[in-house]
């Protein structure tokens, strides 16, 4: 039965990162994202939030809250890890920008690529990282469905207008079976975990994080919304991979899940209450 939910749980992942980035190439141009990538002072910041700020943060809660050492390199692996794939997803539903959000997790992505590799074995004696598999899955399942929707809206825009709209439906429904199912899989592991104060590392840390986001994110509450979002958010599937490629104890792959969940839990509600209280006018998708 658990590898029958695990295997469902990878299906429901595969669909939601296809169907939301594909959703995304949809309803956007390629000039919208790459117009908020001209700001250098925003990206600046964005890149000193997520691989900087975010990473001191890591080591800072570990060491104030005295983690055991696997739950502190697990937490210190999405510090290091920017870019949420769920990221614009979310941030949709604060109502940032767009485009920007877009723009932002593909150059933070390709910064992980980079700077996981690099910085892990520095920070943590006898690591090494195999930086092809975590660009394997970002190409298949990210990139390449982005590309793709950008193709056909640039092509068809009155059909990728209807398939759009389907498939956020398909990623919303994907995205809340992922976290039901991650859960259910984890459960046992992460009853264990309290008591520990890793529950209390990952939410210190995802409020803390997306906090530093969202005060450098400049004076545009779209765009402040989003890199509060995309700080916060850390990249699950690239921590994940190099929790289990690298480290030889399950709490680190423990402590990478629970603090996502706690992400979700914290972040997700404070992004609908920002979406509630945004104006109307602020940047959606293109469905024209």
């Amino acid at each position: 039965m658990t590898e029958f939910l695990a295997a469902v749980a990878e299906l429901s992942v595969i669909v939601f990162l296809v169907s939301s980035m594909s959703e995304i190439g949809l309803g956007l141009r390629l000039q919208q994202i790459v117009q908020p990538l001209r700001n250098t002072r925003l990206i600046t910041l964005a890149l000193l939030a997520n691989f900087l700020v975010a990473p001191l943060l890591a080591l800072g809660v570990a060491r104030l809250l005295r983690l055991d050492e696997p739950f502190a390199q697990g937490l210190l692996l999405l510090g290091l890890a920017a870019g949420a794939p769920f990221m614009p997803k979310i941030a949709s539903i604060g109502k940032g920008d767009a485009a920007f959000a877009v723009g932002l997790l593909v150059m933070l992505m390709a910064g992980t690529i980079a700077f996981l590799p690099v910085a892990l074995p520095l920070l943590v004696d006898g690591t090494q990282v195999n930086p092809w598999k975590i660009v394997r899955l970002l190409v298949l399942l990210i990139l390449l469905p982005l590309i793709g929707g950008l193709i056909v809206r640039a092509r068809a825009a009155p059909f990728a207008a209807r398939l759009a709209v389907a498939l956020g439906r398909v990623s919303g429904v994907t995205l809340l079976a992922t976290i039901v199912l991650i859960v259910t899989l984890h459960f046992q592991s992460l009853l264990h975990v309290f008591g520990t104060g890793a529950i209390y590392a990952g939410v210190l840390f995802s409020f803390l994080s997306a906090l530093s986001g969202w005060l450098l994110g400049g004076r545009h509450a779209a765009q402040r919304t989003v890199l509060g979002v995309g700080t916060g958010f850390r990249s699950f599937p690239a921590a994940l991979i190099v929790s289990v490629q690298s480290f030889e104890d399950p709490n680190v792959s423990v402590m990478v899940v629970m603090t996502t969940l706690t992400a979700l839990v914290v972040l997700l509600p404070a992004a609908w209450l920002m979406g509630m209280r945004a104006p109307a006018t602020s940047n959606k998708l293109d469905r024209r």
